[in-house]
Protein backbone atom coordinates (compact mmCIF):
# COMPACT_ATOMS: atom_id res chain seq x y z
CA UNK A 1 0.00 0.00 0.00
CA UNK A 2 1.46 3.31 -0.68
CA UNK A 3 2.21 5.68 1.70
CA UNK A 4 -0.25 8.83 1.60
CA UNK A 5 0.67 11.85 -0.12
CA UNK A 6 1.99 14.62 2.03
CA UNK A 7 0.09 18.09 2.80
CA UNK A 8 2.31 21.47 2.08
CA UNK A 9 1.49 23.66 4.11
CA UNK A 10 2.11 27.93 3.11
CA UNK A 11 3.34 30.29 5.79
CA UNK A 12 4.56 33.97 4.68
CA UNK A 13 7.03 35.70 5.79
CA UNK A 14 6.79 39.59 6.47
CA UNK A 15 9.38 42.11 7.47
CA UNK A 16 7.63 45.41 8.72
CA UNK A 17 4.51 44.23 7.66
CA UNK A 18 5.64 43.67 4.04
CA UNK A 19 5.42 40.51 2.60
CA UNK A 20 8.86 38.96 1.30
CA UNK A 21 7.91 35.45 0.71
CA UNK A 22 5.71 32.45 1.18
CA UNK A 23 7.68 29.27 2.65
CA UNK A 24 6.18 25.80 2.54
CA UNK A 25 6.12 22.83 4.39
CA UNK A 26 6.72 20.08 5.63
CA UNK A 27 10.74 19.92 5.05
CA UNK A 28 13.71 18.29 6.92
CA UNK A 29 11.05 18.23 9.72
CA UNK A 30 10.60 21.69 10.26
CA UNK A 31 6.78 22.92 9.36
CA UNK A 32 5.82 26.17 7.09
CA UNK A 33 5.36 28.05 10.09
CA UNK A 34 8.59 26.79 11.73
CA UNK A 35 10.53 27.68 8.57
CA UNK A 36 8.93 31.40 8.79
CA UNK A 37 9.37 32.27 12.29
CA UNK A 38 12.79 31.06 12.33
CA UNK A 39 13.30 33.34 9.06
CA UNK A 40 11.54 36.34 10.39
CA UNK A 41 14.02 35.96 13.91
CA UNK A 42 16.97 35.89 11.90
CA UNK A 43 16.47 38.69 9.88
CA UNK A 44 15.52 41.17 12.15
CA UNK A 45 18.84 40.09 14.10
CA UNK A 46 21.00 40.81 11.31
CA UNK A 47 19.04 44.34 10.97
CA UNK A 48 19.86 44.86 14.78
CA UNK A 49 23.29 44.23 14.10
CA UNK A 50 24.39 45.11 10.90
CA UNK A 51 24.54 48.34 8.98
CA UNK A 52 25.81 46.96 5.94
CA UNK A 53 22.75 45.35 4.84
CA UNK A 54 22.93 43.71 1.04
CA UNK A 55 21.64 41.15 -0.18
CA UNK A 56 23.12 37.98 -1.96
CA UNK A 57 21.82 34.71 -3.14
CA UNK A 58 24.22 31.59 -3.13
CA UNK A 59 22.91 28.41 -4.60
CA UNK A 60 22.80 24.90 -2.36
CA UNK A 61 22.16 21.54 -2.35
CA UNK A 62 24.08 21.20 -5.34
CA UNK A 63 22.07 23.87 -7.34
CA UNK A 64 18.66 22.73 -6.63
CA UNK A 65 17.79 25.24 -3.97
CA UNK A 66 18.98 28.86 -3.32
CA UNK A 67 20.29 30.39 0.26
CA UNK A 68 19.19 34.19 0.53
CA UNK A 69 21.92 36.21 2.42
CA UNK A 70 21.48 39.61 4.16
CA UNK A 71 25.38 41.07 5.32
CA UNK A 72 26.65 37.60 4.13
CA UNK A 73 24.54 36.15 6.77
CA UNK A 74 21.70 33.17 5.93
CA UNK A 75 18.38 34.59 5.95
CA UNK A 76 16.16 32.06 4.31
CA UNK A 77 16.68 29.13 1.50
CA UNK A 78 14.48 28.92 -1.61
CA UNK A 79 13.92 25.27 -1.85
CA UNK A 80 11.90 23.40 -4.64
CA UNK A 81 9.19 22.55 -2.38
CA UNK A 82 8.62 26.51 -2.27
CA UNK A 83 8.14 27.07 -5.85
CA UNK A 84 5.49 26.75 -8.85
CA UNK A 85 6.98 24.68 -10.99
CA UNK A 86 3.86 24.47 -13.30
CA UNK A 87 3.48 28.45 -13.47
CA UNK A 88 7.51 27.93 -14.90
CA UNK A 89 8.87 28.91 -11.48
CA UNK A 90 12.43 27.76 -10.33
CA UNK A 91 14.28 28.42 -6.79
CA UNK A 92 16.43 30.89 -8.70
CA UNK A 93 13.65 33.36 -9.83
CA UNK A 94 11.64 33.06 -6.63
CA UNK A 95 15.00 34.09 -4.35
CA UNK A 96 15.43 37.13 -6.68
CA UNK A 97 11.67 38.22 -6.17
CA UNK A 98 12.16 37.99 -2.59
CA UNK A 99 15.40 39.70 -2.50
CA UNK A 100 13.75 42.59 -4.23
CA UNK A 101 10.66 42.38 -1.43
CA UNK A 102 13.44 42.17 1.08
CA UNK A 103 15.45 45.03 0.54
CA UNK A 104 12.17 47.29 0.03
CA UNK A 105 10.82 45.78 4.03
CA UNK A 106 13.93 46.34 5.15
CA UNK A 107 14.00 50.15 4.26
CA UNK A 108 10.76 50.70 5.86
CA UNK A 109 12.53 48.43 8.80
CA UNK A 110 14.43 51.35 9.24
CA UNK A 111 11.87 54.29 8.69
CA UNK A 112 9.84 52.79 11.35
CA UNK A 113 12.43 53.14 13.84
CA UNK A 114 13.04 56.81 12.75
CA UNK A 115 11.52 59.59 14.81
CA UNK A 116 11.93 62.58 12.63
CA UNK A 117 10.70 60.44 9.34
CA UNK A 118 7.73 59.68 11.53
CA UNK A 119 7.14 63.24 12.38
CA UNK A 120 7.56 64.63 9.24
CA UNK A 121 5.13 61.56 7.91
CA UNK A 122 2.23 62.85 10.62
CA UNK A 123 2.47 66.37 9.49
CA UNK A 124 1.95 65.15 5.90
CA UNK A 125 -0.91 62.95 6.82
CA UNK A 126 -2.54 66.13 9.34
CA UNK A 127 -2.61 68.31 6.11
CA UNK A 128 -3.69 65.85 3.78
CA UNK A 129 -6.62 65.26 6.08
CA UNK A 130 -7.58 68.94 6.60
CA UNK A 131 -7.28 69.08 2.42
CA UNK A 132 -9.87 66.15 2.59
CA UNK A 133 -12.34 67.44 5.11
CA UNK A 134 -11.76 70.61 3.31
CA UNK A 135 -12.46 69.23 -0.23
CA UNK A 136 -15.54 66.90 1.42
CA UNK A 137 -17.15 70.25 2.93
CA UNK A 138 -16.87 72.04 -0.58
CA UNK A 139 -18.56 68.84 -2.45
CA UNK A 140 -21.45 68.48 -0.73
CA UNK A 141 -21.70 72.69 -0.38
CA UNK A 142 -21.82 72.73 -3.80
CA UNK A 143 -24.41 70.21 -4.31
CA UNK A 144 -26.85 72.37 -3.38
CA UNK A 145 -25.94 75.41 -5.50
CA UNK A 146 -24.98 72.92 -8.38
CA UNK A 147 -27.63 70.97 -8.09
CA UNK A 148 -30.61 74.13 -8.07
CA UNK A 149 -29.08 75.40 -11.31
CA UNK A 150 -28.78 71.85 -12.93
CA UNK A 151 -32.32 71.29 -12.31
CA UNK A 152 -33.78 74.10 -13.43
CA UNK A 153 -31.91 74.05 -16.86
CA UNK A 154 -32.87 70.21 -17.17
CA UNK A 155 -36.76 71.21 -16.05
CA UNK A 156 -36.62 74.19 -18.87
CA UNK A 157 -35.30 72.19 -21.75
CA UNK A 158 -38.03 69.19 -20.45
CA UNK A 159 -40.85 71.78 -21.07
CA UNK A 160 -39.61 72.65 -24.91
CA UNK A 161 -39.49 69.24 -25.46
CA UNK A 162 -42.60 68.29 -26.82
CA UNK A 163 -44.55 65.03 -29.27
CA UNK A 164 -47.84 66.20 -30.42
CA UNK A 165 -47.93 69.32 -28.41
CA UNK A 166 -47.67 67.22 -25.17
CA UNK A 167 -44.84 67.10 -22.88
CA UNK A 168 -42.52 63.88 -23.50
CA UNK A 169 -41.41 64.29 -19.39
CA UNK A 170 -43.22 65.19 -16.33
CA UNK A 171 -41.30 68.63 -15.14
CA UNK A 172 -41.54 67.19 -11.31
CA UNK A 173 -40.06 64.56 -12.63
CA UNK A 174 -37.04 65.68 -14.32
CA UNK A 175 -36.81 68.17 -10.91
CA UNK A 176 -36.27 65.15 -8.60
CA UNK A 177 -34.29 62.81 -11.01
CA UNK A 178 -31.46 65.87 -11.98
CA UNK A 179 -31.04 66.50 -7.74
CA UNK A 180 -31.09 62.62 -7.07
CA UNK A 181 -28.70 62.42 -10.22
CA UNK A 182 -26.21 65.04 -8.87
CA UNK A 183 -26.65 63.74 -5.13
CA UNK A 184 -25.80 60.50 -6.50
CA UNK A 185 -22.59 62.15 -8.36
CA UNK A 186 -21.31 63.79 -5.29
CA UNK A 187 -21.56 60.34 -3.23
CA UNK A 188 -19.19 58.72 -5.78
CA UNK A 189 -16.98 61.88 -5.40
CA UNK A 190 -16.78 61.46 -1.50
CA UNK A 191 -16.03 58.00 -1.64
CA UNK A 192 -13.13 58.02 -4.39
CA UNK A 193 -11.84 61.00 -2.49
CA UNK A 194 -12.51 58.71 0.76
CA UNK A 195 -10.28 56.20 -0.58
CA UNK A 196 -7.76 58.35 -2.45
CA UNK A 197 -7.11 60.21 1.21
CA UNK A 198 -7.03 56.92 3.34
CA UNK A 199 -4.46 55.03 0.84
CA UNK A 200 -1.98 58.30 0.56
CA UNK A 201 -2.23 58.77 4.44
CA UNK A 202 -1.46 54.73 4.89
CA UNK A 203 1.33 54.72 2.44
CA UNK A 204 2.75 57.42 4.64
CA UNK A 205 3.42 55.40 7.78
CA UNK A 206 6.09 52.88 6.51
CA UNK A 207 4.16 49.69 8.76
CA UNK A 208 0.62 50.72 6.84
CA UNK A 209 2.41 51.44 3.70
CA UNK A 210 1.35 47.81 2.23
CA UNK A 211 -2.12 48.38 2.88
CA UNK A 212 -2.04 51.84 1.13
CA UNK A 213 -1.01 50.04 -1.55
CA UNK A 214 -3.52 47.50 -1.79
CA UNK A 215 -6.20 49.57 -1.46
CA UNK A 216 -4.94 52.26 -4.01
CA UNK A 217 -4.64 48.89 -6.44
CA UNK A 218 -7.85 47.64 -5.86
CA UNK A 219 -9.47 51.04 -6.09
CA UNK A 220 -7.83 51.34 -9.48
CA UNK A 221 -8.53 47.62 -10.54
CA UNK A 222 -12.19 48.42 -9.26
CA UNK A 223 -12.49 51.55 -11.10
CA UNK A 224 -10.75 49.67 -14.63
CA UNK A 225 -13.21 47.00 -13.93
CA UNK A 226 -16.01 49.44 -13.69
CA UNK A 227 -15.45 51.67 -16.62
CA UNK A 228 -15.31 48.61 -19.02
CA UNK A 229 -18.51 47.34 -18.03
CA UNK A 230 -20.02 50.76 -18.37
CA UNK A 231 -18.46 50.71 -21.80
CA UNK A 232 -19.40 47.66 -22.74
CA UNK A 233 -23.30 48.36 -21.34
CA UNK A 234 -23.32 51.73 -23.32
CA UNK A 235 -25.24 50.46 -26.15
CA UNK A 236 -27.63 48.23 -24.46
CA UNK A 237 -28.66 50.79 -22.26
CA UNK A 238 -28.97 53.79 -25.01
CA UNK A 239 -31.21 51.49 -26.76
CA UNK A 240 -33.05 50.82 -23.57
CA UNK A 241 -33.26 54.44 -22.63
CA UNK A 242 -34.61 54.75 -26.77
CA UNK A 243 -37.64 52.35 -26.34
CA UNK A 244 -39.01 53.97 -23.12
CA UNK A 245 -38.87 57.39 -24.12
CA UNK A 246 -40.84 56.21 -27.42
CA UNK A 247 -43.40 54.42 -25.45
CA UNK A 248 -43.68 57.24 -22.78
CA UNK A 249 -44.27 59.41 -25.94
CA UNK A 250 -46.96 57.26 -27.23
CA UNK A 251 -48.03 57.21 -23.83
CA UNK A 252 -48.41 60.94 -23.32
CA UNK A 253 -50.05 61.23 -26.83
CA UNK A 254 -52.61 58.42 -26.30
CA UNK A 255 -53.88 60.66 -22.76
CA UNK A 256 -54.57 63.63 -24.69
CA UNK A 257 -56.72 61.73 -26.77
CA UNK A 258 -58.48 60.46 -23.82
CA UNK A 259 -58.93 62.95 -22.32
CA UNK A 260 -60.61 64.64 -24.77
CA UNK A 261 -63.09 62.07 -24.91
CA UNK A 262 -63.49 62.61 -21.46
CA UNK A 263 -64.32 66.03 -21.57
CA UNK A 264 -66.69 65.11 -24.30
CA UNK A 265 -64.65 67.02 -26.94
CA UNK A 266 -64.32 63.90 -29.09
CA UNK A 267 -66.64 62.06 -30.35
CA UNK A 268 -65.58 58.55 -31.21
CA UNK A 269 -67.68 55.54 -31.82
CA UNK A 270 -66.30 52.77 -29.72
CA UNK A 271 -65.76 55.04 -26.91
CA UNK A 272 -67.24 57.42 -24.33
CA UNK A 273 -66.21 59.55 -21.52
CA UNK A 274 -67.20 56.73 -18.86
CA UNK A 275 -65.02 54.53 -20.35
CA UNK A 276 -62.06 56.76 -21.83
CA UNK A 277 -60.35 56.12 -17.96
CA UNK A 278 -60.22 52.59 -17.77
CA UNK A 279 -59.56 52.31 -21.54
CA UNK A 280 -56.09 54.80 -21.30
CA UNK A 281 -55.20 52.56 -18.31
CA UNK A 282 -55.26 49.43 -20.22
CA UNK A 283 -53.74 51.29 -23.25
CA UNK A 284 -50.91 52.22 -20.72
CA UNK A 285 -50.65 48.95 -19.63
CA UNK A 286 -50.12 47.13 -22.61
CA UNK A 287 -47.92 49.77 -24.26
CA UNK A 288 -45.67 49.27 -20.92
CA UNK A 289 -45.59 45.80 -20.71
CA UNK A 290 -44.68 45.81 -24.73
CA UNK A 291 -41.83 47.98 -23.95
CA UNK A 292 -40.10 45.86 -20.92
CA UNK A 293 -40.24 43.06 -23.63
CA UNK A 294 -38.25 44.72 -26.23
CA UNK A 295 -36.18 45.84 -23.45
CA UNK A 296 -35.41 43.32 -21.36
CA UNK A 297 -33.26 41.73 -23.86
CA UNK A 298 -30.40 44.53 -24.42
CA UNK A 299 -30.47 45.17 -20.14
CA UNK A 300 -26.89 45.06 -18.71
CA UNK A 301 -26.60 41.11 -17.40
CA UNK A 302 -30.04 40.13 -19.20
CA UNK A 303 -28.48 36.71 -20.49
CA UNK A 304 -26.34 35.79 -17.06
CA UNK A 305 -27.85 33.06 -15.22
CA UNK A 306 -28.64 35.44 -11.69
CA UNK A 307 -30.78 37.52 -14.23
CA UNK A 308 -32.47 34.49 -15.05
CA UNK A 309 -32.92 33.13 -11.65
CA UNK A 310 -34.34 36.22 -10.36
CA UNK A 311 -36.95 36.62 -13.31
CA UNK A 312 -38.20 33.28 -12.93
CA UNK A 313 -38.31 34.05 -8.99
CA UNK A 314 -40.35 37.25 -9.82
CA UNK A 315 -42.62 35.43 -12.28
CA UNK A 316 -43.42 32.37 -10.03
CA UNK A 317 -44.49 35.57 -7.06
CA UNK A 318 -46.52 37.39 -9.58
CA UNK A 319 -48.04 34.27 -10.77
CA UNK A 320 -48.94 32.74 -6.76
CA UNK A 321 -49.89 36.23 -5.32
CA UNK A 322 -51.34 37.85 -8.29
CA UNK A 323 -54.48 36.13 -8.86
CA UNK A 324 -56.87 37.77 -6.74
CA UNK A 325 -55.17 41.09 -7.60
CA UNK A 326 -55.38 40.30 -11.53
CA UNK A 327 -58.75 39.18 -10.35
CA UNK A 328 -59.67 42.56 -8.64
CA UNK A 329 -58.27 43.97 -11.68
CA UNK A 330 -60.86 42.60 -14.24
CA UNK A 331 -63.81 42.96 -11.35
CA UNK A 332 -63.18 46.86 -11.87
CA UNK A 333 -63.09 46.94 -15.44
CA UNK A 334 -65.92 45.24 -15.85
CA UNK A 335 -67.56 47.53 -13.78
CA UNK A 336 -66.21 50.23 -15.52
CA UNK A 337 -67.32 49.01 -19.00
CA UNK A 338 -70.41 47.96 -18.07
CA UNK A 339 -71.68 50.96 -16.74
CA UNK A 340 -73.22 50.29 -13.17
CA UNK A 341 -72.43 53.38 -11.74
CA UNK A 342 -69.74 56.64 -12.35
CA UNK A 343 -68.96 58.56 -9.73
CA UNK A 344 -71.79 60.86 -8.19
CA UNK A 345 -73.82 58.00 -8.43
CA UNK A 346 -75.86 57.15 -5.11
CA UNK A 347 -76.11 53.60 -4.73
CA UNK A 348 -76.70 50.32 -2.42
CA UNK A 349 -74.49 47.65 -2.56
CA UNK A 350 -74.93 44.80 -0.91
CA UNK A 351 -75.68 46.68 2.91
CA UNK A 352 -73.98 49.39 2.39
CA UNK A 353 -75.49 52.51 0.97
CA UNK A 354 -74.01 56.21 -0.32
CA UNK A 355 -72.33 58.13 -3.01
CA UNK A 356 -69.85 56.93 -5.12
CA UNK A 357 -66.76 59.00 -4.65
CA UNK A 358 -64.59 57.00 -6.85
CA UNK A 359 -63.36 54.24 -8.75
CA UNK A 360 -60.54 52.25 -8.85
CA UNK A 361 -58.72 49.10 -10.89
CA UNK A 362 -59.07 47.72 -7.77
CA UNK A 363 -61.65 49.05 -5.51
CA UNK A 364 -64.34 51.88 -5.20
CA UNK A 365 -65.09 54.12 -2.60
CA UNK A 366 -68.35 55.50 -1.18
CA UNK A 367 -69.38 58.03 1.05
CA UNK A 368 -72.43 57.35 3.41
CA UNK A 369 -74.93 59.62 4.64
CA UNK A 370 -73.41 59.57 7.84
CA UNK A 371 -70.11 60.49 6.32
CA UNK A 372 -68.27 57.28 6.67
CA UNK A 373 -65.92 55.97 3.56
CA UNK A 374 -66.12 52.89 2.94
CA UNK A 375 -63.71 50.93 0.40
CA UNK A 376 -65.29 47.95 -1.32
CA UNK A 377 -63.33 45.44 -3.45
CA UNK A 378 -64.52 45.34 -7.10
CA UNK A 379 -64.49 41.52 -6.63
CA UNK A 380 -66.41 41.64 -3.94
CA UNK A 381 -69.08 44.67 -6.13
CA UNK A 382 -69.37 42.15 -8.78
CA UNK A 383 -70.77 39.11 -6.49
CA UNK A 384 -74.01 40.97 -5.05
CA UNK A 385 -76.50 43.12 -6.39
CA UNK A 386 -76.13 46.61 -7.03
CA UNK A 387 -78.88 49.16 -6.82
CA UNK A 388 -78.56 52.43 -8.32
CA UNK A 389 -80.57 55.35 -6.89
CA UNK A 390 -79.45 57.93 -9.14
CA UNK A 391 -80.26 56.50 -12.98
CA UNK A 392 -84.14 56.76 -11.87
CA UNK A 393 -84.58 60.62 -13.57
CA UNK A 394 -81.63 62.38 -15.86
CA UNK A 395 -79.25 64.83 -13.83
CA UNK A 396 -78.16 64.91 -10.56
CA UNK A 397 -79.93 63.57 -7.54
CA UNK A 398 -81.49 60.40 -6.96
CA UNK A 399 -84.73 58.11 -5.47
CA UNK A 400 -85.28 58.43 -1.61
CA UNK A 401 -87.97 55.15 -0.51
CA UNK A 402 -89.25 54.50 2.85
CA UNK A 403 -92.24 51.58 3.87
CA UNK A 404 -94.59 51.56 6.63
CA UNK A 405 -97.12 49.10 7.89
CA UNK A 406 -100.67 49.90 8.11
CA UNK A 407 -103.65 47.60 9.57
CA UNK A 408 -106.07 46.76 7.08
CA UNK A 409 -109.21 48.47 8.93
CA UNK A 410 -107.84 51.86 7.40
CA UNK A 411 -108.51 52.22 3.76
CA UNK A 412 -105.56 52.30 1.31
CA UNK A 413 -106.86 55.26 -0.48
CA UNK A 414 -106.11 57.29 2.78
CA UNK A 415 -103.12 55.89 3.19
CA UNK A 416 -102.17 56.94 0.00
CA UNK A 417 -103.30 60.27 0.32
CA UNK A 418 -101.63 60.49 3.50
CA UNK A 419 -98.11 59.79 2.12
CA UNK A 420 -98.35 61.77 -0.48
CA UNK A 421 -99.23 64.61 2.01
CA UNK A 422 -96.05 63.40 4.35
CA UNK A 423 -94.18 63.63 0.69
CA UNK A 424 -95.07 67.35 -0.87
CA UNK A 425 -94.43 68.61 2.86
CA UNK A 426 -90.75 67.79 2.14
CA UNK A 427 -89.10 70.50 0.89
CA UNK A 428 -86.20 68.46 -0.83
CA UNK A 429 -89.04 66.35 -2.52
CA UNK A 430 -89.80 67.90 -5.59
CA UNK A 431 -93.35 67.24 -7.51
CA UNK A 432 -92.19 66.22 -10.38
CA UNK A 433 -91.71 63.45 -11.34
CA UNK A 434 -94.04 63.10 -9.11
CA UNK A 435 -94.16 60.62 -6.30
CA UNK A 436 -95.80 56.55 -6.07
CA UNK A 437 -97.53 54.98 -3.76
CA UNK A 438 -97.01 50.93 -4.07
CA UNK A 439 -98.69 48.19 -2.30
CA UNK A 440 -95.63 45.73 -1.90
CA UNK A 441 -97.52 43.13 0.20
CA UNK A 442 -100.66 42.14 2.39
CA UNK A 443 -99.06 40.40 4.99
CA UNK A 444 -101.89 38.65 7.29
CA UNK A 445 -101.97 41.54 10.21
CA UNK A 446 -101.45 44.38 7.75
CA UNK A 447 -100.79 46.07 4.40
CA UNK A 448 -97.43 47.11 3.42
CA UNK A 449 -96.95 50.50 1.81
CA UNK A 450 -93.82 52.05 0.10
CA UNK A 451 -93.45 55.20 -1.04
CA UNK A 452 -90.68 56.61 -3.48
CA UNK A 453 -89.88 59.83 -4.08
CA UNK A 454 -87.22 61.94 -5.89
CA UNK A 455 -84.80 64.36 -4.85
CA UNK A 456 -82.24 66.44 -6.52
CA UNK A 457 -79.70 66.80 -4.01
CA UNK A 458 -76.11 65.71 -4.62
CA UNK A 459 -74.62 65.64 -1.49
CA UNK A 460 -74.54 61.90 0.17
CA UNK A 461 -74.69 63.54 3.73
CA UNK A 462 -78.19 65.84 2.66
CA UNK A 463 -80.27 62.33 1.24
CA UNK A 464 -80.28 61.17 4.97
CA UNK A 465 -81.44 64.43 6.02
CA UNK A 466 -84.21 64.53 3.26
CA UNK A 467 -85.17 60.51 4.54
CA UNK A 468 -85.14 61.71 8.36
CA UNK A 469 -87.78 64.64 7.11
CA UNK A 470 -90.11 62.42 5.16
CA UNK A 471 -89.96 60.43 8.06
CA UNK A 472 -91.16 62.48 10.56
CA UNK A 473 -94.06 64.12 7.64
CA UNK A 474 -95.24 60.49 7.82
CA UNK A 475 -95.54 60.37 11.61
CA UNK A 476 -96.82 63.86 12.32
CA UNK A 477 -99.68 63.37 9.27
CA UNK A 478 -100.36 59.80 10.30
CA UNK A 479 -101.01 61.08 14.44
CA UNK A 480 -103.12 64.10 12.79
CA UNK A 481 -105.14 61.85 11.05
CA UNK A 482 -105.56 59.49 13.59
CA UNK A 483 -104.58 56.33 11.75
CA UNK A 484 -101.62 54.41 13.72
CA UNK A 485 -98.52 53.23 11.65
CA UNK A 486 -98.42 49.26 12.42
CA UNK A 487 -94.60 48.66 12.50
CA UNK A 488 -92.75 46.59 13.54
CA UNK A 489 -95.21 44.06 14.55
CA UNK A 490 -98.91 43.69 14.78
CA UNK A 491 -100.75 41.09 16.50
CA UNK A 492 -104.28 42.18 17.53
CA UNK A 493 -106.40 45.66 17.98
CA UNK A 494 -105.54 47.67 20.81
CA UNK A 495 -108.81 49.24 22.79
CA UNK A 496 -107.50 52.54 21.26
CA UNK A 497 -105.13 53.61 18.70
CA UNK A 498 -101.90 54.38 19.63
CA UNK A 499 -100.88 57.59 18.39
CA UNK A 500 -98.43 60.54 19.86
CA UNK A 501 -99.46 63.27 21.27
CA UNK A 502 -99.48 66.36 19.76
Amino acid sequence: MPPPATVLQGAPVRIANRFVIDLRGPIAGYSAADRAKATVERIEKILATETDRAITLQDVEDGEAVQVLVAGKPAFIVAPIDVNAQGGETPRILAREASRRLETAMLEWGEQRTPHYLALAAAYATGATLLFAALLWLIFRSNHWLGRRLSARAVARARRLRVGGANVLESSHVHVMTRRAMTLACWVLAVGLTSVWLSAVLQLFPYTRPWGEDLNGNLLELVKQVALAIAGALPGLLLVVVIFVLARGVMRLSSVFFDRVAAGKADVAWLDADTAAPTRRVFNFAIAVFAVAMAYPYLPGAGTEAFKGLSVLLGLMISLGGASVVGQALSGLVLMYAKAFRVGDYVRIGEVEGTVIEMKMFATRLRTGLGEEITLPNGGIMGGAITNYSRAVPGTGYVVDTVVTIGYSTPWRQVHAMLMEAASRTPDIVAEPQPIVRQTALSDFYVEYRLAAYTPVASPARRIDVLSQLHANIQDVFNEKGVQIMSPHYMMDPAAPVLAQP
